[in-house]
């Protein structure tokens, strides 16, 4: 079982080299960024993670993902490199496809590109992303960077995007592009994930239903015609229990995200210790 660490970088935040480097001699299999380019200041949409619908402070604080894996890859070597997630509908697939294939390159394949849809919708919209309908916008997305890492000469007509051949250079280091694993618990994910994931990522699952996602994605996959051993189940944001984890692998998990809380001070780097010996 992988075990991973998920964590926000904020304007107060220690180096994330420093975080990188720490969670790659402790043994962590990855390290896992989210984003939120924008948080709008008005909103009537509520943030299913808190009781009362309460957006939390640090999310109007994010470091942009990209830019912090890439300072986390130049000092590191082995440790892989994870979005949780990118809000596809939020950002342009020509723009992002040659952002990843770089990155990945850079890094030496270890990129990993967990997507989300979002729940926002006021941040979707004013990002210029169809909320309503942002699925399927991601799909395409999707499908456009796969076309751009493996063409020469890549060219794409859908709903969303639309745009004659283009050359789209480098190219990832991973052959076909880098993993795309699929956030969200919403009852379509699972055949999604057996389409056109290379795995699926839910936050707050439990064991039993971790085991019930196998059993779906494996009868989906079979009857897409895939090998459901090609994909993964990450289980994300956990806390640093080994037991559960244990749990979690049982079920049919590949990999636990546990989450570093804190990332202000150099208390951090101690409560990564603490993960550590508990969970690795």
């Amino acid at each position: 079982m992988d075990v991973g660490l998920n964590m926000s970088i904020s304007t107060n935040s220690i180096d994330v080299a420093e975080i990188a480097a720490k969670a790659e001699a402790l043994g962590f299999e990855s390290i896992w960024l989210p984003e939120h380019p924008v948080m709008p200041v008005n909103t009537a949409s509520k943030y299913p993670g808190s009781p009362d619908g309460s957006i939390p402070d640090y999310m109007s604080d994010m470091a942009d993902p990209y830019i912090g894996l890439a300072r986390a890859s130049a000092v590191t070597s082995n440790i892989k490199l994870g979005t949780g997630i990118t809000l596809i509908p939020e950002r342009n697939p020509l723009v992002l496809a040659g952002a990843i294939a770089t990155l990945d390159r850079f890094s030496g394949g270890r990129f990993l590109l967990g997507i989300g849809t979002g729940w926002l919708r006021e941040e979707t919209e004013i990002m210029g992303g169809d909320f309503d309908h942002r699925w399927t916008q991601a799909r395409e997305s999707i499908e456009v960077m796969r076309a751009l890492w493996t063409q020469d000469a890549a060219e794409y007509h859908g709903r969303y995007y639309d745009f004659p051949p283009v050359q789209c250079n480098p190219k990832p280091a991973q052959e076909g592009g880098p993993p795309v694993i699929l956030g969200g618990n919403a009852r379509n994910v699972f055949r999604r994930v057996a389409r056109w994931g290379d795995g699926w990522m839910p936050t707050a699952a439990s064991p039993e239903q971790i085991a019930a996602g196998r059993a779906a994605i494996d009868e989906l996959a079979e009857a897409s015609g895939r090998d459901p051993s090609s994909i993964g189940i990450t289980v994300f944001g956990q806390p640093a229990d080994r037991e559960l984890i244990g749990q979690f692998e049982r079920a049919g998990a590949n990999r636990v995200i546990v989450r570093l809380p804190d990332t202000t001070g150099v208390g951090a780097l101690e409560e990564m210790e603490r993960i550590a010996e508990a969970v690795l």
